[in-house]
């Protein structure tokens, strides 16, 4: 399935949430403790009762996990907690799932295609699917005393209830008149699914399609990788040579042991290398390729890492730095904030370029050696890779702490819990404040780095 060619797209909501603002006997209810007393009325007038009895048996625990080794072993040590605090509980074992050993499918991570196989296969013997991620952190005990407040055999949609300041890109501008009006899951915190709703969904996928192509998935430390192993490739073009490429300076690029500029133009003040790509208004598909093959053949040979960025692309090196200690450069490893292109008809999941692209080296190996290349200089180079990777079998890596849009796009509880490394987008807001707000070194981490400096030295 190629990707639409012209680049100015509109992103539309998550599939699955669009789903669920489609039927009406939804809802999402806000679970907050301290708010517990408050709300214990008014949730026993909604129909909620505290006289629900549940056991661990009739929840399903499904980890958001993903196939990478880094990621897989994360989950398969919260998958080890849930089970040793049920057995603490001298309670039945519950079942818990890994999101990437159910299903091989592309878009398994969206829930949407693995719905009917929950309904069949559970909705005799259990009341709750609950989804979690990796790094979600359970207590046992909480969550049963909060599933028995609620009629497992009406439709619920459980989780901690977020909601836009503004309308914003990452939901299509919906709602602008009252972004708030319009409520979904911090997935990080946890979400439920009764089995009813997870039935009625079901039902709905077989007689509905989805009316949009287009998802977005909403949402450790080792030693740092050395900076000298990340290599930083930034596209520009002539026109934003003289007020993007100031910022870039102004910002994250002196924390930067190797970075490049390409562009359309060289300019020896900056300095940047022209490509030979002309510049195009929409996709940058050539120009990414050409930076992968120079990459690969031309140098940089003892550089584990290659991130691609945008000449608008706000990033924390010493964040990424930890990041990157997760994983291992000689497997083949595509990094950053993950979408999805038509993944209900054959389509595949990519990384979105604006929040940073970070590639293995392996893993540019294995691309250039396929045969899957640009179908046009100016088509969208981050659905075209993604495209690409489907194709050869290397599954894309999420990971949330990269953004596509600014800060203002997201909700402050969505923010308050991560350390983000990458935000996109200059537009009507102060580039360099937000940099300094939100992805400037801080003191502890440069304190940290001391630390370890001198432990070296002392040995």
């Amino acid at each position: 399935m190629l990707p639409p060619a012209r680049r100015d797209r509109r992103l539309a909501f998550p599939a699955l949430l669009s789903l669920l603002t489609c039927s009406l006997a939804f809802a999402l209810v806000s679970e907050d403790t301290k708010k517990e007393v408050k709300q214990s009325k008014n949730l026993e007038k909604s129909g909620v009762s505290r006289k629900n009895d549940i056991d661990l048996k009739g929840i399903v625990f499904v980890i958001q996990s993903q196939s990478n080794s880094f990621h897989a072993k994360r989950a398969e040590q919260l998958k080890k907690s849930i089970l040793k605090q049920a057995a603490n509980l001298t309670q039945e074992l519950p079942r818990v799932l890994l999101l990437h050993q159910l299903s091989k499918q592309e878009g398994a991570w969206t829930i949407l295609p693995l719905l009917p196989h929950f309904s069949v296969t559970y909705s005799r013997n259990s009341s709750w699917i609950f989804f979690c991620e990796e790094e979600t952190r359970i207590q046992i005990p909480e969550l049963l005393e909060t599933l028995r407040r609620y009629d497992p055999s009406k439709e619920w949609f459980l989780g901690k209830a977020l909601h836009d300041e503004e309308s914003t890109i990452i939901h299509h501008y919906a709602f602008s008149e009252n972004p708030t009006i319009f409520k979904y899951p911090d997935f990080a915190a946890g979400w439920a699914l009764s089995i009813p709703l997870v039935n009625k969904l079901t039902k709905r996928l077989k007689s509905e399609s989805l009316k949009s192509d287009f998802t977005i998935d909403l949402k450790h430390e080792g030693n740092p990788v050395k900076k000298e192993d990340i290599f930083f490739a930034v596209k520009t073009c002539k026109k934003f040579h003289g007020d993007r490429i100031p910022i870039v300076k102004q910002t994250w690029a002196g924390q930067a042991s190797v970075i490049e500029y390409y562009s359309d133009h060289a300019e020896s003040s900056i300095p940047t290398v022209d490509l030979g790509i002309p510049n195009t208004d929409r996709g940058h598909c050539g120009k990414t390729f050409a930076i992968l093959e120079k990459f690969l053949n031309h140098s940089h040979d003892e550089i584990a890492w290659l991130v691609i960025v945008d000449d608008d692309t706000l990033i924390s090196i010493s964040r990424l730095q930890h990041l990157l200690s997760c994983y291992d450069s000689s497997e083949p490893v595509f990094l950053g904030e993950r979408y999805g292109y038509g993944l209900g008809t054959g389509g595949y999941s990519y990384i979105t370029g604006g929040g940073g692209m970070v590639f293995s080296r392996e893993a540019i190996r294995r691309l250039l050696a396929s045969k899957c290349r640009c179908y046009s200089n100016d088509a969208p180079d981050d659905m075209v890779l993604g495209m690409c990777f489907s194709g050869l079998g290397i599954p894309v890596t999420h990971s949330p702490l990269f953004h596509q849009a600014r800060p203002v796009d997201y909700p402050r509880d969505y923010l308050s819990h991560q350390v983000p490394v990458s935000f996109h987008k200059h537009w009507n807001i102060d580039p360099v404040k937000v940099y300094f707000t939100w992805l400037a070194p801080r003191e502890e981490d440069k304190a940290r780095q001391e630390t370890k400096k001198g432990l070296k030295e002392e040995l």
